[in-house]
């Protein structure tokens, strides 16, 4: 394959130098830049200011669950918490169009009764971002969410958007309710959209751009304008076009607000095969390298590989490098519904491109006397579901969750649940789950606990999904890498270093593995399977001997290819 280089992204290394100063709590705020002054206000936000000089620079932020440990001592969670702020698992999707998307269909109702009957908590709104709905679009559709909170009180419906980002692919961003969650979105779309500031071109221009967005939404939390806010980008790898330098400035721009991407992208539909479905690409993943492509992806990373996004399910990739710098960087999957696999709705007679751009909406679907089976998408919960730890079942726990890294992701219901808790004894003690670090005494006996409630009910599919396999990967921290190589994409140290066989195993059971004695910094993440499809991973089978299968386009049924991940569980040594 070949790659223009005069259209590459440019190359970023060194450490940054405004974090470095930042850091340093020997230097007086009147004495740092407004770049460094500003970074100083995020890391004193993440309660680790001075890391730096305690010479942990790769390891700023290593979960913000770990910064809360610090600031309130270890399991001082919420009360009624398992002493690690989890007491529900909810399930969920932030990325859903409506018909106030200029490809989109439904109505608010539409997604949010069907994701609430598919057996979602929660879910974001999260219509194209652009001219029209700058203009008209972020007014218009909440109404129809808060109406929607009205019928249905037990689901949690957020308002977002999907962000043109900069120089860049796309990304969720989404607000916790409140009087100005429309003020906000509207002015960052107005303010920070790449294709409203025709600001899509690969510059470095155009990358601080997407800087500047995510560390204003910092703002707006810090200044009580909205409770919170979050920026996930989505379908990462379709185009090659988020560089890893890029991911790297989102995440360190604010590490409260970019907090991960889509693992596995929506549009799963799209993978049936001609006769039942449409016959493209497993998430319209069919592309290839163009000239804004970073020039370091391979060509198997255009494709899907068991339904999720190359760097995510390539161990050892781009997401274990983040992972191994101690930088959290969650996964999720959604459904990116537009337009539904199987149903029998369309738009109106005249309900066109004009007047959608005259209107800012289409007008609502009516029944169209056919199924439409060459559609992309599953309804919401359907296929695709990011499960969040929560203290409780509202807004700002699961934006919590989201934010600690209390997540786990599934497709076709492959499993009912599971809970993962990081054990120490012997000389130390203590207790972590998904997206936390445990800090422990050198010398203290590790065991990873999991366990796993299979599913006792058919999915949508309707057929009893079985899980046949699970996998332990584990990786070494090195915080050299974050300040030696800010397009850096792979992490040899990380390898899957068991494999269990749950085939025939029916209800709750338990996975026990010894880790060992705790001498280095090193995290942990699991993956499952159905083991319809497998095969030796991008990096090798020393690496990844049965990992995702790549898929084909227009033979990827998803239905026969189901994958659970988790996000990691950090371990770092007391000092």
């Amino acid at each position: 394959m070949t790659h223009d280089h005069s259209h590459s992204h440019s190359h970023h290394h060194g450490a940054d130098e405004a974090t470095l100063a930042a850091a340093d709590t020997s230097v007086a705020d009147s004495d740092l830049s407004p770049g460094a002054l500003s970074r100083r206000r995020l890391l004193k936000a993440a309660g680790v200011t001075g890391a730096l000089t305690a010479g942990m620079s790769g390891m700023l932020g290593v979960t913000p669950a770990m910064a809360d440990d610090a600031r309130k001592g270890k399991d001082q969670d919420e009360p009624g918490g398992d002493g690690r702020g989890v007491r529900h698992w909810l399930a969920g999707d932030h990325h859903i169009h409506t018909q106030h998307s200029s490809d989109g269909q439904y109505t608010v109702l539409d997604q949010a009764q069907h994701g609430a009957a598919f057996g979602l908590d929660w879910m974001v709104i999260t219509d194209h971002g652009g001219a029209t709905h700058a203009r008209l679009g972020v007014d218009l559709v909440n109404p129809d969410i808060l109406a929607a909170r009205a019928n249905l009180r037990d689901t949690l419906i957020f308002q977002g958007l999907e962000w043109n980002i900069p120089a860049a692919e796309h990304g969720t961003v989404f607000v916790a309710p409140g009087k100005n969650e429309v003020e906000v979105l509207k002015q960052f779309e107005n303010d920070y959209d790449g294709s409203v500031r025709g600001a899509t071109g690969n510059t470095p221009a155009n990358e601080a751009l997407a800087v500047a967005g995510i560390q204003w939404l910092g703002t707006q939390k810090d200044k009580r304008r909205v409770e919170d806010a979050l920026f996930l980008a989505n379908h990462p790898a379709r185009n090659g076009i988020d560089s890893p330098h890029e991911v790297r400035a989102w995440r360190d721009a604010d590490p409260r607000i970019a907090v991960g991407w889509e693992g596995a992208p929506g549009h799963q539909a799209a993978g049936l095969p001609t006769g039942y479905g449409g016959g493209q690409g497993r998430g319209y993943y069919s592309n290839s390298a163009g000239a804004n492509s970073f020039p370091g992806y391979p060509p198997e990373s255009y494709r899907s590989w068991g339904g999720f996004d190359f760097y995510t399910a390539t161990v050892g990739g781009l997401w274990d490098s983040l992972l191994a710098e101690g930088k959290p960087w969650s996964i999720s999957a959604n459904s990116d519904s537009h337009v539904n696999w199987g149903d029998t709705s369309r738009r109106p007679d005249g309900s066109d491109s004009a007047q959608f751009d005259r209107d800012g909406r289409y007008g609502d679907p009516v029944y169209a006397g056919r199924q439409n089976l060459t559609a992309g998408d599953f309804w919401p919960g359907m296929y695709s579901r990011t499960h969040v730890g929560a203290v409780d079942r509202g807004y700002t726990a699961v934006m919590r969750g989201i934010r600690d890294g209390r997540v786990w992701v599934d497709h076709g219901r492959l499993v009912k649940n599971l809970d993962v808790r990081l054990v120490a004894s012997g000389r130390g003690h203590g207790e972590e789950t998904l997206g936390g670090t445990l800090t422990a005494k050198r010398g203290s006996r590790l065991q990873l606990v999991v366990t796993v409630t299979a599913q006792d009910v058919p999915n949508w599919g309707m057929f009893l999904p079985l899980l046949n396999r699970v996998d332990l990967i584990r990786g070494a921290v090195d915080v050299s890498h974050a300040a030696s190589d800010r397009d850096k994409l792979t992490a040899p140290d990380t390898k899957v270093v068991a494999q269990t066989d749950t085939s025939g195993r029916t209800g709750t059971y338990t996975l026990r593995y010894d880790l060992g004695t705790l001498d280095e910094a090193f995290y942990v993440r699991l993956r499952g399977t159905d083991g319809n499809r497998q095969q030796p991973g991008y990096h090798g089978a020393a690496t990844d001997p049965a990992g995702p299968a790549i898929d084909v386009v227009g033979d990827a049924d998803p239905w026969r290819d189901l994958w659970f991940y988790t996000n990691p569980i950090w371990v770092l040594p007391a000092r």
